[in-house]
């Protein structure tokens, strides 16, 4: 995901839930079921707005309890970013009804997963707030889930895997609010202190490009020089045309 591999990193998520059937997830569910929707954050990352609508729901959505969940996330964020708000406002209320039935003691490695899911309401909400033209409710939302995700517990993998900050400082340009963007997509990439390490994601793509495109607009070109080798050396290994930070940016 980090790399802009769409299609590796869709087989490998297949790959993992195909690992998890019931007899598997039953006996351990509050340790293992956590796993089986990451398929949502590749979706959502390269921006399967279709395919994630089209998703039928876990046939069992008692033991598939975060699943379920995780793919109402996704289709409220699907529906927002495609411009369909009473859709998104209907999936937001499925999300809502899925977060109230889940076992509170679910869990990915260190992080339950009700933590987690404090991440994606914030996320929704901030896309729903964007699409619906409230950008100031839509950036404290985003910005909300940024400090969420940055305070779960550590994990390798991380317990939310499609950076918040990605959505923000994508959302952030298509408002022309560039010098916070640049901020954004500083932090991200640990080119200033303000993260701890576990935090930062150093040389991903889709934060290189927003930065490079901050610095560009900015009209600071010597800085957007010394960032390019490395984004053209990201860019080369993507196998997906990257122009945004975030499939939800529209322009």
């Amino acid at each position: 995901m980090f790399l802009g591999q769409r299609q590796v990193a869709l087989d490998t998520a297949d790959e993992l839930a195909a690992s998890l059937p019931p007899e598997v997830v039953e006996p351990l569910a509050d340790w293992v079921e956590g796993f089986y929707p990451m398929k949502q954050h590749v979706l959502i990352r390269f921006g399967e707005w279709e395919r994630i609508k089209r998703q039928a729901l876990p046939e069992d959505p008692q033991l598939y309890a975060f699943t379920l969940t995780l793919i109402h996330y996704a289709k409220t964020v699907a529906h927002a970013a495609t411009g369909d708000i009473p859709a998104a406002e209907a999936a937001r209320d499925d999300y809502r009804a899925a977060c109230a039935a889940m076992p509170e003691t679910r869990t990915i490695f260190n992080n339950l997963c009700t933590d987690i899911l404090a991440v994606a309401e914030a996320m929704l909400e901030g896309e729903l707030s964007y699409r619906k033209g409230d950008f100031d409710a839509a950036f404290a939302y985003l910005r909300r889930s940024v400090e969420l995700d940055d305070n779960l517990p550590y994990d390798e993998p991380w317990g939310w895997m499609q950076p918040t900050r990605h959505a923000l400082g994508a959302l952030l340009l298509e408002q022309d609010r560039i010098e916070e963007a640049e901020a954004v997509y500083r932090a991200d990439l640990g080119f200033d202190n303000t993260l701890a390490r576990a935090c930062q994601h150093p040389g991903n793509v889709w934060s290189l490009h927003g930065l490079h495109e901050c610095l560009t607009r900015l009209g600071r070109d010597d800085e957007a020089m010394l960032i390019k080798p490395a984004l053209d050396k990201a860019l080369a290994r993507a196998d997906v045309k990257i122009r945004y930070s975030c499939y939800c940016r529209g322009m």
